[in-house]
């Protein structure tokens, strides 16, 4: 499915359980795909529960760029992208994220998508050996108004967000940025925010 933004068309995979009460809206990393095996099991957890899920490649992807731009024009494109998205999954809450620069929009964009919760993977605290470059500010704009869950690796040269700074701080032993191992333990700490989430009006 394709929805036309103001930065161009996005492409949608949708997973639709009949009766869903809860939208889980995820995007991927600045260079990557929807297909990353952590939003996959994120994905196949969510809708074994019941959730709606729509992964998201972004307008710039489908243009072909692996850089997402300017943060303005992407979290625009995104709210347009989950108010179309909304019309699809009438009556169900919504719940965003994704994984690095992914997460970076969702907790950005949570307040005016009126999101009920962020899932952030690998959040991408700081630019690698830049600790001063802080992120911070993008996470606490999420985590102030909303439940925020972070999973990152313990290897992670983006930084790991402290785990005051949101609802739930996971971290997964020995993984880097991008995760190689660890999918059981991602699963086992989404699956409790989910099942809280789907069983909210």
């Amino acid at each position: 499915m394709r929805i036309d933004t103001s930065a161009g068309p996005a492409e949608i995979e949708l997973d639709r359980p009949k009766g869903a009460r809860l939208l889980l809206v995820l995007t991927h990393g600045s260079g990557g795909g929807v297909d990353a095996k952590d939003l996959l099991v994120v994905r196949d957890l969510a809708v074994d529960l019941g959730v709606a899920v729509a992964r998201v490649t972004q307008p710039y992807r489908v243009a072909g760029r692996r850089a997402p731009g300017s943060a303005t024009v992407q979290d625009a494109a995104w709210l347009e992208i989950v108010a179309a998205l909304r019309k699809k999954v009438r009556g169900a809450s919504l719940v965003q994220g994704g994984r690095s620069n992914g997460a970076r929009v969702a907790c950005r964009t949570a307040v005016a998508a009126r999101a009920k919760g962020v899932l952030a993977l690998s959040f991408p605290l700081h630019p690698p050996g830049k600790p001063e470059k802080s992120r911070r500010d993008e996470l606490l704009a999420a985590a102030q108004h909303v439940d925020v869950v972070v999973i990152n690796g313990a290897r992670d040269p983006f930084g790991i967000p402290d785990p005051a700074d949101a609802a739930q701080v996971t971290i997964i032993p020995a993984q880097p940025h991008s995760f190689r191992a660890g999918f059981d333990e991602i699963a086992a700490a989404v699956e409790p925010w989910l099942r809280r989430w789907s069983a909210r009006d």
